[in-house]
């Protein structure tokens, strides 16, 4: 009995790794953010908000990735996996920015979570400090389009 349960486990990791790593072409779109453009991958499934950015070994200057939730709540992010820090910006439903995690760092073992203080519908990642190189602060304006 302890042997089955222990293939099934295997088996469901590997198609789980499977799910991870596999290629699909990537939703993008543009944020604009003042002045500022930024080039976003859409995480919009489940599978794709819990990948996020894990295993990769850098992300481009201008780019990031936005992840899209069905609804509004206190959508919490940790950096497990991770290989370089990121500011993590939380975006409300009329697409203003109500809170910003500036230089959050990877983590292997034991995670912190970050958690904004008010609810939000869409989370941005960029590198560490784009937000302040760019001025990008709380109550900021950001627009995008994410219905193609």
């Amino acid at each position: 009995m302890k042997l089955e349960i222990i293939i099934l486990a295997l088996i469901f990791f590997v198609l789980f790794m499977i799910l991870i790593f596999k290629k699909t072409p990537e939703k993008q779109t543009k944020i604009k953010i003042g002045s500022t453009e930024i080039k976003a991958e859409i995480a919009d499934t489940n599978l794709k908000r819990i990948k996020g950015l894990m295993f990769r070994k850098a992300l481009p200057e201008n780019e990031g990735m936005l992840f899209v939730f069905e609804k509004e709540d206190y959508h919490t992010f940790w950096m497990m996996n991770m290989s370089f820090p990121i500011d993590i910006v939380w975006i409300n439903k009329d697409k203003e920015i109500i809170d910003i995690v500036k230089n959050a760092q990877p983590c292997r073992i034991s995670c912190t979570s970050f958690r904004p203080k008010n609810i939000a519908l869409y989370v941005l990642e960029v590198n560490a400090n784009f937000t302040d190189k760019r001025n990008i602060q709380i109550g900021s304006k950001v627009e995008f389009d994410i219905s193609s």
